[in-house]
């Protein structure tokens, strides 16, 4: 196979766009902890442990979460482009090298695939309150959907599963606030002036906003502007799966990827909340929520945007860093 049908590039050229269309994928903390290697007809993805949280994320859970999502990312990418991937995960086993994609063919592209694939530049998260409009459930039941069609599930929390929630956080936090090499690990990641990792403060609120379940605090106010509504009417939901292993965390950032962009084109706004899963207390209590039906790989609040714009967007490392070709 030597070209793409719609632009005639290469193959390794296709793989390595599609690597780079990938980096604006979700991850924790925008530790972008991931590394794309191109070998002829071969994209491979790599955990890229320089980048782990190791005091926040020392199994990385939330690493391979990450890269999950920025391999559903370039799956989407090439699907948009109209290519038949075949993806092998953990191709020898547990490790670093977390996927091999090869492409196999040239598909129509769906009306689907183009609309997600042209989600992925409007996809930030969402640390503002919501509208005091409800989401619709049909919208809802289109992110479930999403999830399921990549391995996980998103359980839609009722009010006491989001006591569950809330309690799950508020103890996580507590830990996270004790523990110094967090405390460091955060000042490393957050706040001030980034240009091509962490989280500026642009996209740190300003003050504390009214929530159900208390935000992350990331060890001073940044200058996201948060206004007086209150999240009363957001959703949250819990995503999770069977496995709580490599294999299970990398499906489950896959299926975070597709629920995030579904929302997207559905026109609501997400904020993950991976706080409660970081600490085994907080998992223990999310899993006896979920009745012990399966592992908790991270939350999400579902909302309607208040004013109707798009949040921030978190800087990236150049593609140089990222991608590499052979």
């Amino acid at each position: 196979m030597a070209a793409n049908p719609k632009t005639d590039a290469p193959v390794p050229d296709i793989l390595a766009h599609a690597a780079e269309v990938a980096s604006a994928a979700p991850s924790i903390h925008n530790s972008q902890p991931w590394r794309w290697e191109v070998d002829g007809d071969r994209l491979e993805l790599y955990a890229e442990r320089s980048r782990q949280l190791a005091a926040t994320d020392p199994e990385g859970r939330m690493l391979t979460i990450s890269c999950g999502a920025t391999l559903h990312h370039a799956r989407l990418a090439l699907a948009g482009w109209g290519w038949q991937t075949q993806v092998d995960r953990l191709p020898d086993g547990e490790g670093d090298l977390l996927a091999r994609i090869r492409l196999e063919g040239a598909i129509p592209i769906t009306a689907e695939a183009e609309q997600l694939f042209r989600t992925i530049g409007h996809r930030h998260t969402d640390r503002r309150p919501v509208a005091n409009r409800p989401v619709p459930p049909d919208a809802l039941q289109a992110l479930a959907a999403a999830a399921y069609a990549e391995g996980a599930r998103l359980q839609l929390l009722h009010t006491e599963q989001v006591d569950d929630l809330a309690s799950a956080t508020a103890h996580a936090a507590e830990i996270d606030a004790s523990d110094p090499a967090i405390q460091a690990e955060l000042t490393d990641w957050a706040g001030g002036q980034r240009t091509e990792l962490g989280l500026p403060d642009e996209v740190i609120p300003s003050r504390p906003p009214q929530t159900n379940v208390a935000s992350r605090e990331f060890g001073g106010s940044g200058s996201l502007p948060i206004g007086d509504d209150h999240d009363k009417t957001a959703a949250y939901g819990l995503l999770y799966g069977d496995e709580d292993n490599q294999l299970g965390w990398l499906r489950g950032g896959e299926a975070l990827s597709a629920l995030w962009l579904t929302a997207v084109r559905l026109g609501l706004g997400i904020m993950p909340i991976s706080e409660p899963v970081e600490v085994p207390a907080g998992r223990q209590i999310l899993r006896r929520s979920l009745s012990y039906l399966g592992w908790p790989y991270l939350a999400v609040r579902v909302g309607i945007p208040a004013d109707g714009t798009e949040p921030e967007a978190t800087p990236r490392l150049p593609a140089s860093e990222t991608v590499h070709k052979h």
